[in-house]
C-alpha cells in the first residue's frame, strides 16, 4: 500500500526531497527552447537550429517555439545570432550534461508535508461517507452550491502527475479520450499509461477536489459532475521540465479543455529571470503558451508555491537548479518570476487553513495573489472528527489521504471556476475570471501574523481590510458561483 507522505511527493509543486535524476554521459546531448517569431512558420528558425548544431524534437507553431537537442554547451550563444530566433536557452540547466561542475543534491522544497495516515474504506451508509472530514468544502460553500449545480458539462485539465482513471471516486469523470502524457520531450502520448500515475499520487488528489463524484462513496469534489482530463506534466523524477508545461497547456487549448490546474512551478528554477538568457528564453515561451491557452478560452488556475516568500519584492533563493548542483546563491529581483504563476492569464492562488488564516508556507504578494482556497496548514485545528488541519482527498489504488500546500488550494479555485462556466457557459475566459474575484470573501490581513508562537510575525501582509497581500480578492466561493 502506497503511504500518503510517498504518494503525495508533489505537494510543494515539486519533490518534497527531490533524489537527483541520474546523470547522462557527457556525449549526451542537453535540452534547449528556441523561441522564434510569434506568428508565421518557423522554417527560417529550424534551419538556424540545424546550421548551428542542434536537433529539431518538437515544435509549437502555434506560439512560435521549437524544442531542440545538442551536444554543443555553447549551442544557445550560437544560435541566439541567427535568423529567425528571437531567445533560446537552455531548459534544464545543463546539469544533466556536465556533471563536473558540481555534485547534485537533495533540494527540500519549500515547508510543506503531508499529514495524516492513508485512508482505505471509503465506502459506507450514506453519500459520500468521508465528507464530514472536508472542513475544506464547508469553507467554501460546496455542499450547498451541490444543491444547484456539479459543474456539469465543463472539462477541467489537471496538469500534473497522472490521475488514477479507476478510482471509486474518480472514474466516472475522467476522459480518457482526451487525457494525454507531455513528459517525453513534449510530444503528446495519448496512451493510458502515459497519463496515469507512476511515482506519484499529487494529480489524483488534485482531481479529486475539483471534481470527485458524488457517489455515496468517500469524498465529493466542489465541482462533482465536471469532466476531468489527465495532462501528465511530472516526469518519473518529480520534475516538470518546460517542453512538458508547454506541451500541456496547448493540449487544453486545442481540446476543448474550460479550466486547467497547475498545481506545481516549472523546473528547474524557482525564479525564471529575464536577465539571464537561458532563463528569458524558458520565461518567453511558458508566456506564449500560457497566453495562447486564454486567448483559446481556457481560465488557468495556478498554485501561489509553498516558500512564504513575498512575490512582490526580491527573493532569496539558494536552492536554483534543483535538478542537479551546482545551486546558486541570488537575490531574484524585478524581472524573475515564478513560472506559471506570475505569469499573465494565470490566476494565482494562496493557502488558507481550516482557520481561514494564510497557511504558514504559503508564497503571497500585494501584487501576486489573484484569490486564496483552501490548502490546508497543521497548525490550524480543524473542526472535523479527526481534526486533521490538512486537506482530504482522493490517492490511487482506491484511497484517501490528506495533504496541504497551495497544491491543494489551486484545485479548489479551479473547481468553483467549473461552476461558474457551468452557470454562465456564455461566459468569456476574462468574464469568469473577474467574476471568480469578485463574489469571492474578502479577508483582511491579520493583526498579527505569528504562526508558530515565537512571537515573530513570520510575514507581513499588505492591503489592512482587503487582505490583498495574503489573499488577493478573497476566499473563493462555492455558493455565489452557482447563484447566477
Amino acid at each position: 500500500m502506497r503511504t500518503v507522505g510517498a504518494a503525495l511527493a508533489l505537494t510543494l509543486l515539486s519533490p518534497v526531497t527531490a533524489t537527483a535524476p541520474a546523470v547522462a554521459a557527457e556525449s549526451d546531448p542537453a535540452h534547449f527552447l528556441v523561441v522564434g517569431p510569434a506568428h508565421g512558420n518557423l522554417d527560417r528558425t529550424v534551419a538556424s537550429v540545424r546550421r548551428s548544431g542542434g536537433t529539431v524534437t518538437q515544435q509549437w507553431p502555434e506560439i512560435g517555439v521549437v524544442l531542440a537537442d545538442s551536444t554543443d554547451p555553447e549551442f544557445a550563444s550560437h544560435v541566439r545570432d541567427e535568423p529567425g530566433v528571437w531567445a533560446a536557452g537552455a531548459s534544464r540547466n545543463l546539469a544533466e550534461k556536465l556533471p563536473e561542475d558540481g555534485e547534485s543534491s537533495s533540494v527540500e522544497h519549500g515547508s510543506e508535508a503531508t499529514t495524516g495516515a492513508a485512508v482505505t474504506d471509503g465506502s459506507g451508509e450514506g453519500r459520500d461517507p468521508l465528507s464530514e472530514q472536508q472542513w475544506d468544502m464547508r469553507m467554501i460553500g460546496a455542499p450547498e452550491a451541490h444543491e444547484t449545480s456539479g459543474g456539469a458539462g465543463v472539462t477541467v485539465g489537471i496538469l500534473d502527475s497522472g490521475i488514477d482513471p479507476r478510482h471509486p471516486d474518480l472514474a466516472a469523470n475522467v476522459d480518457a479520450s482526451r487525457s494525454v502524457g507531455c513528459t517525453e520531450e513534449g510530444i503528446p502520448d495519448r496512451s493510458e499509461e502515459a497519463w496515469s500515475p507512476s511515482t506519484s499520487g499529487h494529480g489524483t488528489h488534485v482531481a479529486g477536489t475539483v471534481a470527485a463524484a458524488r457517489n455515496d462513496v468517500g469524498i465529493a469534489g466542489v465541482a462533482p459532475e465536471a469532466d476531468l482530463v489527465s495532462i501528465k506534466v511530472v516526469n518519473d523524477e518529480g520534475f516538470i521540465y518546460p517542453s512538458s508545461a508547454i506541451c500541456g497547456f496547448l493540449w487544453a487549448a486545442e481540446h476543448d479543455v474550460d479550466v486547467t490546474n497547475s498545481s506545481f512551478f516549472v523546473d528547474p528554477w524557482y525564479l525564471w529571470c529575464r536577465n539571464d538568457p537561458d532563463q528569458a528564453a524558458v520565461a518567453e515561451a511558458m508566456r506564449r503558451a500560457v497566453s495562447y491557452a486564454s486567448e483559446n478560452d481556457v481560465v488557468n488556475l495556478v498554485s501561489a508555491g509553498n516558500s512564504n516568500w513575498d512575490l512582490s519584492k526580491p527573493i532569496h533563493d539558494t536552492n536554483s537548479p534543483n535538478n542537479g548542483g551546482p545551486t546558486q546563491d541570488r537575490w531574484a529581483g524585478p524581472g524573475c518570476e515564478v513560472l506559471p504563476a506570475e505569469l499573465p492569464g494565470a490566476v494565482t492562488v494562496s493557502a488558507v487553513g481550516p482557520e481561514r488564516s494564510k497557511s504558514f508556507y504559503s508564497n503571497y504578494g500585494i501584487t501576486s495573489i489573484d484569490v486564496t482556497a483552501p490548502g490546508g496548514d497543521s497548525r490550524q485545528q480543524a473542526e472535523t472528527p479527526s481534526g486533521n488541519g490538512a486537506v482530504l482527498s482522493t490517492l490511487p489504488g482506491g484511497e484517501w489521504g490528506y495533504a496541504q500546500g497551495t497544491s491543494m488550494a489551486s484545485p479548489h479555485a479551479a473547481g468553483v471556476t467549473a461552476l461558474i462556466r457551468a452557470t454562465h457557459p456564455e461566459w468569456s475566459a476574462e468574464r469568469v475570471r473577474w467574476a471568480l474575484a469578485a463574489q469571492a470573501d474578502r479577508i483582511p490581513c491579520p493583526k498579527n501574523y505569528d504562526t508558530d508562537g515565537d512571537g515573530e510575525r513570520d510575514a507581513k501582509c499588505q492591503g489592512g481590510r482587503t487582505g490583498a497581500g495574503f489573499y488577493g480578492f478573497g476566499l473563493v466561493n462555492a455558493l455565489r458561483a452557482v447563484e447566477g
